[in-house]
């Protein structure tokens, strides 16, 4: 069967099949379930027997999620040694061959435990390509070595499908970036050019590749490529490529001319396209269902458009919303792309909205790895902060997942190239003198008062980026369908926000311009035609630099014991907050004579190598001798773990360990303190607090005896709790007076150090006023009702909720039996929402975005139901928030005055 496996917020395509071997079962896991039919080779083997297990998993639904599609998600859990352990989650269609197929390795687990008794043969219910028989592989012979490591398509031969030993899988938790975590403000070089690039081309996650590497031949294999990648300037040539990179916001419009104009303005046909598109669907079913009909009419347009003189084949299509980015390359060199990926990040409001953000395609083209982003980033002149931060949002969690890497970041390849709607405007507010300096095109003299430029040249965005000299009009904003500047009431200032730029060597930008001619939108496309030198390997040469390595690692292993050293083996972060990220670091040197391969592996019985708050980057990798690496420790207190913390069911304490094949363990300590926030903490406590949260000698305490207090009788006033918690009030508060009339309220994300400051404030002092503007405080509200520990609507109320949610008298009824503090919050919040469609046509907010962003966070399933969740079931959740916002009745008449 098909299905996917759920890895860092992303899916990877996988088939799993039940294999039969003299009796014995094996559940093998293929990572490209497009090559089965020519070449059935599982790339991982799970026995089963009686240390097997498939369990159903819950797991976190993302803020909005509106797939229609019905699955089930599973954990699955492996014996590979008696030490060892393999575990993989794994996302199945949940319809009657999934179930079938999981009867039949149930049935299987069951043989196996009986096997001693009766040595049983699982039916072949299964065709040929669910069902894989399989010939148990044999030890590779290192004569053989250079074959399977240079011609497996797979990355290993079959001799090496089989791994003897696995590493538990890593924390799958820290390997998310948390929504608009502060990433740092430039690329880390950490690791950019040790690693080689075109070892594998088949996608597959850590587990997998910790299988590979944890036995001793797996080892010695990934440690020989390791060491030709160091080498490969020994065996490569650079041979230039042409690569056209085009970018245009089409303002949701459908092509309506020929894209030649703009495609095929070259005589000579480019080796590689990547064509990238914003708004390319401004409708509301592109914004929350992610469907568009408009992409496949753009792509056949681009597709209409090359230059004819080539003959191209497309490769990749990524869409998310409105930005799209497709690649074609000319037939002769598609034998020569390998590692293909694409990514996506969305920055919208909690980071996790694609109407803005970035799509990412990587490949390696001979043996030079590429990346290319496509984004849109925050609109509006005076934004440039917010553009700075999707910018570094979409650095930090950009990664991508193959089968030989841990995750690979965008800075993680030879040559990137970034386009897009930028977004970014320039330092000059008026119209006419703009619009005059062009006209006497002085183009230099309107550049310095670009923002792009000088957030460049601060060091703030783009660093280590390059752009050519841009010769052409601002390319925004003009009249649809004529090259006449905005018209409009606002009468946009011209700037350039659309551009493209680059990193990497042996690049040469030949042509950088705009193209007039096409008027379907309100920007003007842009296309740039690269020269790239590309490393295409010596086949001789490289072999004759393998034969070398594998020979001096003969004599080096026969002698030697791997070893480093460590700088610093305790650390102590203090003060640690929610939501605030942490970092130190160390360094790691190997000592030793030989090279070494280390990793965290985890402690006995714990199934991660950290606690949820905690990340080492990089968590694995190999060491030359006398080469040293900076190791950086993170700590990050998210809405997974910041409940814990707050109620001392946790603490900032935990102790890593490296280990190193071959070699010894190595044990870091890391300790600190924990402040705690409101946020993350349950209503009824909040309720019950009327200081700030911070001020609460006995918060732990207090949570724990909450269910007693909550509604107890006598005692003093303080012990009377209040209707709501003041963080909400503060927050609805300063929202109603300040924001009603705010535009994109709930669709603009806030600033990450105003994010902060409020949190802070709240946590620290009741506020007459909050820090920061106002999609800044509307993005804090909904941070702290998703950190809830129990949502306003309760769990065991939720699938009551969604039973009543076609009848408004059932809903009604519904609300009025929640518990107190979560009954006033609800009414409280819809009172509010009500207001805000009063100014819809300011805010520009709809009932149906309001029903669909608060439905995802007031009415979450229970844990156990998560994986179960269907698109029906999300949209019954929306219905019963948009029957009390389309309410006629004044259901909340003094509601929202008398808390």
């Amino acid at each position: 069967v098909k299905g996917q496996e759920l890895r860092s917020g992303q899916k990877e395509p996988r088939l799993l099949s039940l294999i039969e071997r003299n009796g014995e079962f094996i559940l093998g896991v293929l990572a490209t379930p497009d090559a089965v039919v020519s070449r059935p080779v599982a790339q991982l083997s799970i026995p089963v027997n009686q240390k097997f297990e498939i369990i159903r998993e819950a797991e976190e639904a993302l803020l909005i999620d509106f797939s229609d599609d019905s699955s089930v998600t599973i954990r699955i859990r492996g014996e590979k040694s008696p030490e060892l352990m393999l575990e993989l989650m794994l996302e199945l269609q949940d319809d009657e061959r999934t179930q079938t197929f999981l009867t039949q390795v149930k049935s299987a687990q069951e043989q196996a435990s009986d096997r001693n008794h009766n040595q049983g043969i699982v039916k072949k219910y299964f065709p040929l390509t669910d069902l894989l028989i399989c010939p148990v592989a044999s030890k590779p012979s290192f004569k053989s070595c250079y074959n399977v490591i240079l011609s497996s398509k797979y990355g290993f031969g079959e001799g090496l499908k089989n791994p003897v030993k696995v590493e538990e899988k890593k924390n799958q938790q820290n390997r998310i970036v948390a929504s608009r975590e502060p990433p740092s403000s430039s690329f880390r070089q950490t690791d950019y050019t040790d690693r080689p690039t075109s070892w594998c081309d088949s996608p597959s996650t850590n587990s997998m590749r910790q299988a590979m590497l944890s036995s001793e031949a797996g080892q010695r294999e990934y440690l020989i490529k390791h060491r030709l990648g160091k080498k490969e300037k020994e065996y490569v040539d650079i041979q230039p490529f042409s690569f056209f990179i085009g970018t245009w916001n089409v303002n949701g419009q459908s092509p309506d001319s020929s894209l030649e104009p703009w495609l095929c303005c070259d005589p000579d046909p480019p080796d590689i396209y990547a064509v990238g598109f914003q708004e390319l669907d401004l409708s509301t079913e592109a914004f929350f269902y992610l469907d568009s009909s408009k992409e496949q009419v753009w792509v056949e347009a681009v597709e209409r458009s090359l230059n004819r003189k080539g003959d191209y084949k497309r490769i990749r299509v990524i869409r998310l919303v409105g930005m799209m980015l497709v690649v074609f390359v000319k037939k002769k060199h598609k034998k020569h792309i390998k590692e293909l990926a694409a990514e996506h990040v969305g920055t919208g409001i909690m980071g996790k909205m694609g109407n803005k953000g970035g799509v990412a395609i990587r490949f390696v083209f001979h043996n030079t790895s590429f990346c290319i982003v496509n984004c849109h980033l925050a609109a509006h002149v005076e934004d440039f902060e917010r553009r700075n931060q999707d910018y570094r949002d979409i650095c930090a969690r950009m990664t991508f997942h193959l089968l030989d890497y841990p995750p690979l970041s965008i800075v993680k390849h030879d040559v990137v190239i970034w386009l897009g709607d930028l977004n970014y405007r320039l330092f000059l507010y008026d119209t006419a003198e703009v619009k005059h300096l062009i006209a006497e095109n002085a183009l230099k003299k309107l550049q310095e008062y670009d923002q792009l430029n000088i957030q460049r040249q601060t060091k703030r965005a783009f660093v280590d980026f390059i752009e050519g000299d841009i010769n052409f009009v601002p390319t925004y904003k003009y009249d649809t369908k004529t090259d006449r500047w905005d018209s409009s009431g606002k009468c946009r200032i011209p700037a350039w926000c659309d551009r493209i730029l680059w990193r990497g060597s042996n690049v040469q930008q030949l042509k950088y311009r705009s193209h007039m001619e096409m008027k379907t939108s309100d920007h003007k496309p842009v296309s740039s035609l690269f020269k790239i030198g590309v490393k295409v390997v010596d086949e001789q040469r490289q072999k004759r630099v393998f034969e070398d390595i594998v020979r001096a690692m003969d004599r080096m292993e026969n002698d030697c014991l791997p070893s480093v050293s460590l700088s610093r083996i305790d650390f102590t972060f203090k003060d640690v907050k929610f939501r605030q990220l942490q970092k130190e670091r160390f360094l790691i040197k190997n000592d030793g004579q030989v090279p070494c391969h280390f990793a965290f592996i985890p402690k006995p019985n714990d199934p991660n190598y950290c606690k949820p708050w905690l990340r080492a980057e990089p968590s694995d990798g190999f060491l030359e001798p006398s080469e040293t690496l900076e190791i950086y420790l993170e700590v990050y207190v998210s809405k997974d773990s910041v409940t814990l913390l707050n109620s001392g069911q946790d603490s900032i304490y935990d102790i890593l360990v490296l280990h190193l094949d071959r070699g010894k363990d190595y044990f870091i300590t890391i300790s600190g303190n924990y402040l705690s926030s409101c946020f993350g903490t349950s209503l009824e406590t909040l309720c019950r607090i009327r200081k700030p949260v911070r001020e609460v000698a006995n918060l732990i305490d207090l949570e724990k005896s909450m269910v007693n207090l909550l509604f107890a009788d006598g005692g003093s006033s303080d012990d009377v709790p209040l209707k709501i918690p003041k963080e909400v009030w503060i927050l609805v508060n300063h929202l109603f007076t300040k924001s009603c009339d705010q535009e994109d309220l709930f669709q603009t994300p806030g600033l990450q150090e105003e994010l902060q400051s409020i949190i802070d404030c709240l946590d620290t002092s009741i506020p007459e006023s909050l820090p920061g503007c106002n999609h800044s405080v509307a993005e804090a509200l909904l941070i702290f009702l998703e950190a809830l520990p129990e949502p306003v609507v309760c769990y065991e109320l939720y699938q009551r909720c969604l039973d009543s949610s076609h009848d408004s008298r059932l809903c009604k009824q519904l609300v009025s039996q929640l518990s107190r503090p979560h009954r006033n919050v609800f009414r409280y919040l819809m009172s509010f929402l009500k207001e805000l469609l009063k100014h819809s046509n300011n805010n520009n907010l709809t009932a149906n975005l309001i029903a669909t962003l608060f439905a995802s966070l007031l009415i979450r399933p229970p844990p156990n139901m998560v994986s179960r969740q269907s698109g029906q079931d999300r949209q019954k959740a929306i219905n019963f928030i948009l029957g009390f916002l389309m309410s006629g009745e004044n259901y909340f008449q003094n509601s929202f005055n008398s808390f």
